[in-house]
């Protein structure tokens, strides 16, 4: 199916030139009478890299086969090792493989944080996300607008100190961090916000 270029809005997907491409930002430029052309950011979802790419309006381009599959993280190939053996972490490190396990096939997916766009550092052991699946192909993941995680280190704050709008920064359980209120502690439980890296609350 062919899409109009104008329907290209963030998070699209389409084929072009061989691969296939996800739409990072788009821009509608008008030139006086003319049609006008659209300009956009995209994300090759197989390598990684981003380029740019323009087109009349009016244009049409390929549409992706894309669907959301229910997984389960399982964990990293990189991220630390123990006598050689794979160990399940949450760390996050540029070059290592991320390993989902599909809920209703059991089939095992691997993603590579070249294209994860930065969401790896979110994941929890077990954590339930979509893989976005293109052609048959993983290609990125969605996670929940928003986690829970424990606070595993962070400077103690002053004593008294309850103002929400003094922050500090600390990490949590999967090496994350996120700047906390200044009366945040060491075993607190926080929600975060993944789509902006930002403290929502305290969870009690």
């Amino acid at each position: 199916m062919a899409l109009n270029v104008t329907e290209l809005r963030g998070g699209a997907v389409f084929k072009a030139d061989g691969a296939l491409w996800q739409v990072v930002t788009y821009e509608h430029i008008k030139m006086g009478r003319g049609s006008g052309t659209v300009k956009l950011k995209v994300r090759n979802m197989k390598t990684g890299s981003t380029t740019e790419k323009g087109f009349i309006t009016g244009a049409r381009v390929e549409e992706a086969n894309v669907e959301r599959r229910k997984s389960q993280y399982l964990y990293n190939d990189g991220a630390n090792k123990q006598s050689g053996d794979i160990v399940a972490s949450s760390a996050y490190n540029d070059g290592e493989n991320y390993y989902f396990m599909d809920q209703e096939s059991f089939e095992q997916f691997t993603i590579p944080v070249s294209i994860m766009a930065g969401q790896e550092k979110y994941l929890l052991d077990g954590l339930e996300v979509n893989i976005i699946v293109a052609e048959e192909e993983p290609i990125s993941i969605e996670l929940p607008n928003s986690l829970q995680y424990e606070i595993t280190d962070t400077p103690p704050g002053e004593k008294g100190n309850t103002v929400s709008n003094v922050f500090k920064e600390a990490t949590m359980n999967n090496g994350l961090i996120v700047k906390v209120p200044m009366f945040m502690k060491v075993g607190e439980k926080i929600k975060v916000d993944t789509r902006t890296g930002d403290y929502v609350e305290r969870v009690k």
